[in-house]
């Protein structure tokens, strides 16, 4: 069986099996308290969020802090949708677009497969603030870690510029489709109570 089509069967058994006790792919993430401002689920944010840019990528040309930004939330989203139980109403093939999609955007910015899921958010997140704070260097010696392999000024200009990726908009909007419909058939909150 060909390498791509057994991680295929062996996510979706995962996905199939509810929350898991080890450590994804990666390890665990959460995203920083300025993820969200006021009092929003930083989940949801993330989910409505990386649908709206990976489906209009030019709704953040020459906004790499918003794409960064989207790039944090959709790391984050990729360990969260498969192990969170909240999410367990989502069908199984979500969490498998996830992986996959994770998969197409590292390659795409040139961010090495083994980085570490919590230190890409992290510093997606800390570059966008330098960014806002008009610290550039900053930004940029902070997207230069081992990790980055184009370096900070070369992954800058590709968030400046981010393309289309099939394959993480395919995984956002069916992500953001599934909590809809959660929300739709009456849960109250994501995780199976309902209204």
């Amino acid at each position: 069986m060909p390498a791509i089509r057994r991680r295929t069967a062996a996510l979706l058994l995962l996905a199939g099996c509810g929350p898991l006790s080890t450590p994804p792919p990666g390890g665990w993430a959460s995203l920083p308290p300025d993820a969200v401002l006021g009092a929003g689920d930083p989940t949801i944010a993330a989910i409505l969020n990386a649908a709206a840019v990976f489906g209009n990528p030019k709704s953040v040309a020459g906004n790499p802090v918003g794409a960064a930004r989207a790039v944090a939330q959709y790391e984050y989203l990729a360990t969260e949708i498969p192990t969170g139980p909240r999410w367990q109403t989502f069908p199984p093939i979500v969490s498998v677009q996830l992986a996959q999609g994770r998969v197409a955007l590292r390659q795409t910015l040139g961010i090495a497969p083994d980085a570490p899921t919590q230190g890409v958010i992290d510093s997606m997140y800390a570059a966008g603030r330098a960014l806002v704070m008009g610290d550039r260097a900053a930004a940029v010696h902070i997207l230069s870690a081992p990790f980055y392999q184009p370096g900070g000024e070369a992954l800058l200009a590709k968030l400046a510029a981010l393309p289309l990726i099939p394959q993480v908009n395919i995984a956002t909007t069916q992500a953001e489709a599934a909590y809809l419909r959660m929300m739709r058939d009456g849960y109250s909150r994501p995780g199976g109570v309902r209204n």
